[in-house]
């Protein structure tokens, strides 16, 4: 009986979290954060990128042979959706191209958002008086897995996007999600770059990843209790019920 309960409450404390395991940016007082633009980095368009590109000028007429036809229902602001702007946006091909009316293909794979515009806009010029062009990447999407409370793929409107804010919008992480040991997948260019994050410290925000990037992967794996639970007894409740399933037992037999 004795035994019995000894594992009892050796169970109950493998299973409890200290603060240093769970809380947040724990050296945040003692840490100097860089400023914002020491931090941010443009991210550069990659092959499968799809690029919305509008152009306004004074001779609205002289736009439209560099314009494709739109689909049905985009013509007023109104019914302008992200749907509708991938549908009219231009991909960005294996060799690292798009497609653009009358100018051909246009090399854009590993510029950053602000050069394509420039550079749009410096070809547009030979043909069209003063023309404005703007750029927008529209399958900006990250993933995130694991555990946290809402996990899935999220599409981003904002180009400057936070490790916080994304694991805010996964609904943050659980009480079982290991915060010493975040993984994020990172593609740049044809490399792959694999970091890991110690959430429970604030070095990281003077880091790269600080801000996301498109087609981010990250990953919360589960703390060593839920891994262990995972492998022998799920959870504290079915251990209760495994415990008095074997007092029972015992009293039945030594009745």
């Amino acid at each position: 009986m004795k035994r019995l309960l000894i594992f009892f409450v050796i169970l109950s404390l493998a299973s409890c979290a200290s603060k240093k395991d769970v809380l947040y940016l724990q050296d945040i007082e003692d840490t100097v954060l860089e400023d914002l633009d020491q931090v941010f980095h443009r991210s550069r368009v990659a092959v499968s990128d799809i690029l919305y590109v509008g152009i306004a000028a004074e001779d609205q007429e002289s736009i439209q042979p560099f314009q494709f036809q739109k689909t049905e229902g985009s013509s007023s602001r109104s019914n302008i959706n992200t749907r509708n702007l991938k549908l009219e946006g231009y991909l960005v091909d294996i060799d690292g191209n798009i497609n653009f009316p009358q100018l051909g293909e246009i090399q854009v794979k590993g510029k950053t958002i602000k050069e394509v515009e420039q550079d749009l806009q410096r070809r547009l010029g030979v043909y069209i008086k003063n023309p404005t062009v703007v750029v927008r990447l529209v399958n900006n999407k990250i993933t995130v897995l694991g555990e946290v409370r809402s996990p899935g793929t999220f599409e981003l409107d904002e180009e400057a996007f936070t490790l916080p804010q994304l694991l805010g919008r996964a609904g943050d992480l659980t009480i079982r999600g290991k915060r010493k040991n975040v993984l994020i997948i990172r593609n740049e260019g044809d490399r792959r770059i694999v970091k890991r994050i110690d959430l429970t410290k604030s070095d990281w925000m003077n880091g790269p990843f600080y801000y996301m990037k498109q087609n981010d992967i990250v990953y919360v794996e589960p703390n060593d209790p839920q891994v262990r639970a995972a492998g022998h007894i799920s959870g504290l409740g079915s251990a209760m019920s495994v415990i008095s399933f074997i007092l029972s037992l015992g009293i039945l037999v030594f009745k």
